[in-house]
């Protein structure tokens, strides 16, 4: 997708969304053989549920079919939440992952997985999980040492395990 057909569909769309009390994350358009496919990714910060995705559905799609924003020819609307292993790429993302286990590329180099336990402006509080019987440590991330952060699935946790320290 170019770049003004992202910036104008973020245009059309993002008041929309907002409207809707969710945070427009990601726009894409695929082409899937001769059909074209719009993906549109939406969160706030307790999360988006079915009725709430349901209706922006809706409304970007009447608002879509009222403008020729996706030219001529057929596409297909797909509206959803991140996936389970979101990329954190903004604030509100690491804020949203509080509580959560996150594998860091480090800027230096190397990596880091680490549970979020608190997030300011400029950086975030970890816990590192201990090895081999250790106990976990503390550690704190400047948002400068961050290369990319992404969410961990954990298969493992237990419900009454508690994310902050």
């Amino acid at each position: 997708m170019s770049t003004t057909q992202s910036e104008r569909l973020r245009e059309l769309l993002e008041p929309l969304v907002s409207s809707q009390g969710l945070d427009l994350e990601e726009i894409a358009v695929d082409s899937v053989g001769r059909k074209r496919v719009l993906r549109v990714v939406v969160d706030s910060d307790t999360g988006a549920d079915l009725d709430q995705i349901a209706d922006v559905s809706r409304a970007l799609s009447a608002k879509l079919d009222e403008t020729d924003a996706m030219g001529e020819g057929e596409y297909t609307l797909e509206v959803g939440t991140p996936g389970a292993e979101r990329l954190l790429t903004q604030h509100r993302h690491y804020v949203r992952a509080t509580g959560r286990l996150v594998k860091f590329q480090l800027n230096e180099g190397g990596e880091l997985v680490a549970r979020i336990l608190k997030v300011d402006d400029d950086g975030v509080d970890l816990e590192v999980p201990g090895v081999k019987g250790r106990k976990a440590t503390a550690r704190r991330l400047g948002f400068g040492d961050i290369a990319r952060a992404r969410v961990q699935v954990e298969f493992s946790r237990k419900d009454d395990e508690k994310p902050f320290a």
